[in-house]
């Protein structure tokens, strides 16, 4: 089943007289529970596409679809309602509230949808990712793998339609990152949980189910890793 549909995806920032292609004509599909990683070099327009799947940025032209919702049709407070409850997001650098203890870091999501926090669902995803002697810290006393974990449980807890992951083991070490990406791919087949991930990382890149790489905001290849 079709989840994500990118169409004819393009973005120009301008400052004066300057124009900057930051993405040229992108289109693709995605199928509920695919892992998709999108891989290019620094420029190449990777964030810029995760940020107008996300709803995070608003394309020059082109529209992005999720379960056959236009973003582009929804005002700022439906397109709210709909990243909160449709989209997890993952970032490079966490992006925790500093002042909020882990548990309500995860619970974020769901209390400003003014929804009720399902305890088994929160249960199952902090024995998961390990964070049960952790819950009532903050951010500040978690290592750098603690604290993508957390984001990770944060982006799970609502149940979205899709993960978009931002550069997610950019920030850590070697283990640190295999460790984060191993939770990835274990929440890929247990929840078919459908994960789009930006990354330098082209070995971990070739661990997930399709590679999409850009150049100049360009798709330069899609292909699927058998």
């Amino acid at each position: 089943m079709e989840i994500l549909k990118v169409e004819n995806l393009s973005k120009v920032y301008s400052e004066g007289e300057t124009k900057v292609t930051a993405l040229d004509d992108v289109s693709f599909n995605v199928q509920k529970g695919e892992f998709v990683s999108i891989i290019g070099a620094s420029g190449s327009g990777k964030s810029t596409l995760l940020h107008l799947m996300g709803g995070i940025d608003k394309p020059t032209s082109g529209r992005v679809s999720i379960e056959n919702t236009d973003l582009s049709r929804l005002d700022e407070n439906k397109l709210t309602i709909f990243r909160r409850r449709k989209i997890g997001l993952i970032y490079q650098f966490y992006n925790l509230v500093p002042i909020l203890t882990v548990k309500e870091n995860i619970e974020l999501p769901i209390l400003l949808d003014n929804s009720k926090v399902q305890k088994e669902k929160l249960k199952e995803i902090v024995e998961m990712l390990k964070l049960e002697d952790r819950l009532n810290h903050l951010p500040s006393q978690l290592s750098g793998g603690q604290q993508q974990r957390v984001a990770i449980a944060r982006a799970l807890i609502s149940c979205p339609s899709i993960i978009l992951a931002d550069e997610p083991t950019g920030n850590l070490d070697s283990k640190n990152s295999n460790e984060v990406f191993s939770y990835l791919k274990y929440c890929n087949r247990k929840y078919t949980q459908t994960i789009i991930m930006v990354t330098h990382n082209e070995d971990l890149a070739k661990q997930t189910d399709r590679v999409i790489k850009l150049e100049d905001g360009k798709i330069i290849l899609d292909k699927k890793i058998i």
